[in-house]
C-alpha cells in the first residue's frame, strides 16, 4: 500500500501539525510497564521538532466510555514524553477540546509540544462523530497520523478528521504497512504461529494467507477451540463457544497443525500429557515437549514467519516454556534467513522473557490492526 509520508511534505516548516499517536501503554500502579509504543512514535516527533513545527499530540487511553475517568488521565504520558525529549518540551491540556485547551494552544511556542487530554473522554471520538473531527481539525494546519494500531478503527482522530485537513503518514505508520506488504507478498514458505484464546479476531487472517501460507500453527486457548470442536476432551481448560463452531469450519485445512500434546495444571508445578489422555478434571495451561520439537522443526524451514498470541499461560512461570521456546527460536531465525513479524500486546510481553527481541524483524505497535490489515479488512485510517 502506499501512503502520501510525512516526508514528502513541502513546506512543513513552522507548521501546526495535529500528530495522532499511540501511547495506550500498559499501566501498572500508575507506572508504566512498557513504553514501546511511545519510542516508537520519536522519530516522528523528532522530525517535526527539527522543523519547528507545532505540535498538537493526541492519543487515547484504556476504553473510559466517552466520559472522564481520573485514572486514564494522560497527564502523566506528557510528563514522561517532556523527560524522554529532554524537558520543557511538553504542555498538558486537560481537555482534547474547549475554551480551557485553546488557551493553552493560542500560547504554543514554536518547537512545542502540546499534549492533550484522553480523546476517548469525549464520546465523539469512538463515534467518528464530524463536528468532534472538524474541533480537532481547528487546531492544526497538517494532520499526521502515526497510530497503525488503531487505524482499523472509525474513530474521529482517526477517521473524520482527515475530511478537514490535509493528511500525512508518519515514520511509524510507513514502517508498519512497508513490513507487513512483505507478509502479503511473502517469501516462502511462510508460517504463521497463531496462540491466545479467540479466533474471531484471527478468522480473516487465516482466510486471507491460507493459501500463501505453508502451515499454520496453532496453540493457547484458541487451540482448545479446535479440540472441542473435533468432540476431544478438554477438561476445565479455556474454551470459547463462538470461535468452537468457527473452528469446525476450519478442520479440514490441512495446513493448520494442532498441539500433539500439553502442560495442565498441577499444584505448583505442571504436567505433560498427550491431547488423547486429558482428563476431565485437566486445565491445559502450556503446548507440551512434543509439540515444541515439532512447531520448531516447522518453523525452522520458514524465509517469512508471522506470530500472534501467546501459545499458553506464559504470565506464570511453571506454562511458559512452550512460548518462551518458540519465541526464542523465531528471534533466532529472524535477520537471517527468515523474516520474522511479531504482533499483539501480549505476544511482546512474552516476547521480551526471551530477552531477544532486538533480533525480530519487525514488531507491530498493533496487535488487532496487524490482524485487520493483514487479513484484508477495512482500515477507516489508511483509506
Amino acid at each position: 500500500m502506499k501512503l502520501k509520508s510525512i516526508g514528502n511534505i513541502k513546506h512543513i516548516k513552522g507548521k501546526t501539525v495535529f500528530l495522532r499517536v499511540d501511547f495506550n501503554v500498559p499501566v501498572e500502579n500508575g507506572k508504566i510497564k512498557d513504553e514501546t509504543k511511545i519510542l516508537a512514535a520519536l522519530p516522528t516527533i523528532r522530525f517535526l521538532l527539527r522543523y519547528r513545527c507545532r505540535i498538537i499530540l493526541a492519543t487515547h487511553l484504556g476504553d473510559p466510555g466517552g466520559i472522564t475517568v481520573p485514572k486514564l488521565s494522560c497527564k502523566f504520558l506528557a510528563k514522561r514524553l517532556n523527560f524522554i525529549l529532554g524537558g520543557n518540551r511538553v504542555r498538558f491540556a486537560d481537555e482534547a477540546t474547549g475554551n480551557r485547551a485553546d488557551r493553552i494552544i493560542k500560547t504554543e511556542k514554536v518547537g512545542e509540544i502540546i499534549f492533550l487530554e484522553n480523546l476517548r473522554f469525549d464520546k465523539g471520538e469512538e463515534q467518528n462523530d464530524k463536528k468532534f473531527a472538524k474541533r480537532l481539525a481547528s487546531l492544526a494546519d497538517i494532520y499526521i497520523n502515526d497510530a497503525f494500531s488503531v487505524c482499523h478503527r472509525a474513530h474521529a482522530s482517526v477517521d473524520a478528521i482527515r475530511r478537514y485537513l490535509p493528511s500525512y503518514a508518519g515514520f511509524l505508520l510507513e514502517k508498519e504497512i512497508f513490513n507487513l506488504d512483505k507478509i502479503k507478498h511473502p517469501a516462502k514458505p511462510l508460517i504463521i504461529v497463531m496462540g491466545g484464546a479467540k479466533i474471531k479476531t484471527k478468522i480473516n487472517l487465516i482466510k486471507n494467507l491460507q493459501d500463501k501460507a505453508e502451515k499454520i500453527l496453532i496453540g493457547g486457548a484458541l487451540a482448545n477451540n479446535f479440540f472441542k470442536a473435533m468432540g476431544m476432551n478438554i477438561g476445565k481448560s479455556l474454551f470459547d463457544k463462538e470461535s468452537v463452531a468457527v473452528a469446525k469450519k476450519l478442520l479440514s485445512n490441512r495446513k493448520i497443525v494442532l498441539p500433539i500434546d500439553a502442560v495442565v495444571e498441577r499444584p505448583n508445578a505442571g504436567e505433560a500429557k498427550l491431547i488423547d489422555n486429558i482428563s476431565k478434571n485437566d486445565i491445559i495451561l502450556d503446548i507440551g515437549p512434543q509439540t515444541i520439537m515439532l512447531y520448531a522443526a516447522i518453523i525452522k524451514q520458514a524465509k517469512t514467519i508471522v506470530w500472534n498470541g501467546p501459545l499458553g499461560a506464559f504470565e506464570q512461570p511453571h506454562f511458559r516454556h512452550g512460548t518462551v521456546a518458540l519465541g526464542q527460536l523465531i528471534a533466532a531465525r529472524s535477520r537471517g534467513k527468515t523474516f520474522g513479524v511479531v504482533g499483539g500486546g501480549e505476544t511482546l510481553e512474552a516476547l521480551k522473557l526471551t530477552k531477544m527481541e532486538a533480533y525480530v524483524d519487525w514488531i507491530s505497535t498493533g496487535g488487532g490492526a496487524m490482524l485487520a490489515y493483514l487479513g484484508e479488512e477495512k482500515m477507516p485510517g489508511l483509506n
